[in-house]
């Protein structure tokens, strides 16, 4: 990993906020309370429902503001004193970007009201203002009030000084409510969106009518609304949009909206390419190329992770690499930070998973469609566990080496106490985890996502998988735990034949019936047999020498 500091000044942070307009709405002792707190620059909604007592929610947490429960008066006192309510329940302000969202009774009469305070954050944007000005599409992905809206507002501002910017306003919350934009998007032209329904044909509507340069939109969350991106962006517009999702997996996972980043589908390999690939024959691959070429992950106010190329990193999700975003930060004295990720090796058919070199299987596939983590999450994880402690492991002879203790997980114990004896290793066996330097297993084990192997992941404990618990199997792992200490001698056998047959074996542990192996020499055919013995499968040979092969099938 490297961090680089983007060399350039930075734009001092300028809010604009109007709570005095906000705070004009609202009845008497409420408005009151809210100024009375000393944290009032830093609110985001205030709460009034029915029969309660009214709240505030700022960016350290909830309050009560009085003790006082929430009226039909009060309801009424702030609806009287805004815009019209539109079809999704949602008001504004003339000139200001506040947004007073209606929760109503099954007579449709407001019982709650959630006001959000709309802020113009000007600078916000230089942590991604270079993506933003290459001209390619970008998605920004995060949670509700964690300032998709904000970001998405100054980036309409800044392109327009250069670009034709339109902005597909559906609930006025970009531009501010009112026929005239709010002067935080700048030069950029707005559409207003009748009904929320009806946002794809704005969108489309804006691209035929108005010759726009950037399309930006807010919050796509509807099937139509994905094709109209899609639209958008093949014919040759930069689009910007926001959409809710925790990360790119979650994103995937959304029937709705995967199609922004390329849609997933079920392919069926031919027996060649599954072999070749080292993968069963039906396999989730990438349907299309992604609607946003990047995609911005907010993870907090000043901090973002970014896909700078979505196409690649949904098919690492998919075929099980780690997905390893770019991470940009803003410090304490607001200069913009990008750290870096190398790219890791996909482990080659045959060589032991460390976890976080290489997963055995994406969270999408071993879930079945259940991502595990969020983004931010696996990046972290990846980095802490991939870490190689030289410290401990001393390159010279083994009597001088630390020994290493090893934790096994459907690995049999005395197979690997007799090798690390036979390799001489200085390793030992341990039967407690929280003992364990690393921890080792097969693959159905690691696939099943047994309780020990969870535990070792939250404690940061390596962990390597093997393809089965063979003798051959564990000795690579020990060479691979003492890297230049130890030779693993496979005498006799090929690694192209011990390869064919582990991948047979992964294949009849996902369903297959059988699986016919290479021709291949008489040594090497006994080793697959007993490769298909030791993982407890019938094996037989058929043919005549030389094209004589192993058949491998369940009992």
């Amino acid at each position: 990993m490297e961090c680089d500091l983007i060399n350039k000044m930075t734009t001092t942070q300028r809010i604009t906020d109007d709570l005095e307009a906000m705070l004009a709405v609202f009845p008497l002792e409420v408005a009151r309370a809210v100024q009375s707190r000393d944290n009032f620059d830093n609110l985001l909604e205030v709460i009034l429902d029915l029969g309660r007592n009214p709240s505030a929610r700022f960016t350290t947490g909830e309050v009560e503001l009085l003790q006082v429960p929430v009226t039909h008066d009060d309801l009424k006192y702030v609806t009287d004193r805004i815009g019209d309510f539109d079809a999704d329940n949602r008001a504004g302000m003339e000139r200001t970007l506040h947004r007073i969202s209606a929760i109503r009774n099954r007579r449709g009469k407001v019982v709650g009201l959630t006001c959000r305070v709309g802020r113009a954050v000007y600078g916000t944007i230089e942590i991604i203002e270079d993506l933003v000005e290459s001209g390619q599409s970008i998605l920004i992905l995060g949670k509700p009030g964690v300032g998709k809206t904000t970001m998405l507002r100054e980036a309409a501002r800044i392109l327009a000084q250069k670009h034709r910017v339109v902005i597909v306003d559906t609930s006025n919350e970009i531009g501010g409510d009112g026929d005239v934009p709010h002067p935080a998007v700048g030069q950029a032209r707005r559409m207003q969106v009748p009904k929320p329904s009806l946002q794809h044909e704005v969108m489309i509507e804006a691209v035929e009518n108005h010759n726009p340069e950037v399309i930006v939109i807010d919050e796509i969350g509807r099937e139509l609304e994905a094709l109209a991106a899609r639209t958008i962006a093949e014919r040759g517009v930069q689009l910007i949009g926001t959409a809710h999702g925790n990360g790119l997996e979650n994103l995937l996972l959304n029937p709705t909206l995967s199609d922004l980043v390329g849609g997933v589908e079920s392919v069926t390999l031919s027996d060649d390419e599954a072999r070749r690939r080292g993968t069963q024959k039906t396999v989730l691959e990438r349907r299309s190329p992604p609607t946003f070429t990047v995609m911005v992950e907010i993870i907090d106010r000043e901090r973002v992770a970014v896909h700078r190329d979505v196409a690649s990193s949904v098919d690492a999700i998919l075929r099980g690499y780690p997905m390893l975003p770019e991470e940009r930060y803003r410090d304490e004295y607001g200069k913009v930070h990008i750290v870096k990720t190398t790219k890791p090796n996909m482990p080659t058919v045959g060589q032991s998973l460390r976890r976080g070199s290489g997963m055995e299987t994406s969270p999408f596939q071993r879930n079945g469609g259940q991502a595990a983590v969020q983004n931010k999450q696996h990046a972290q994880r990846y980095n802490a566990i991939n870490e190689i402690r030289d410290d401990q492991y001393d390159s010279g002879e083994n009597s001088n080496a630390v020994e290493k203790r090893i934790y096994p997980v459907g690995v049999p114990r005395s197979r690997l106490i007799q090798s690390i004896r036979e390799l001489g290793v200085p390793a030992m066996v341990v039967k407690d985890l929280k003992d364990a330097d690393v921890l080792v297993t097969q693959r159905r084990y690691y696939r099943d996502r047994l309780q020990p192997i969870v535990d070792a992941e939250e404690r940061g404990i390596p962990i390597f998988v093997v393809k089965s618990n063979s003798i051959g199997q564990i000795e690579q792992f020990l060479a691979d735990s003492f890297p230049g200490q130890i030779t693993v001698r496979r005498e006799g056998i090929s690694s192209e034949g011990i390869d064919q047959a582990m991948q047979a074996i992964e294949g009849l542990e996902e369903g297959q019936k059988y699986v016919d192996l290479q021709p291949a020499p008489a040594s090497v055919r006994r080793q697959q047999h007993e490769l298909a013995r030791q993982a407890h499968l019938v094996s037989e040979s058929f043919g005549k020498d030389p094209n004589r092969f192993v058949r491998i099938f369940r009992d």
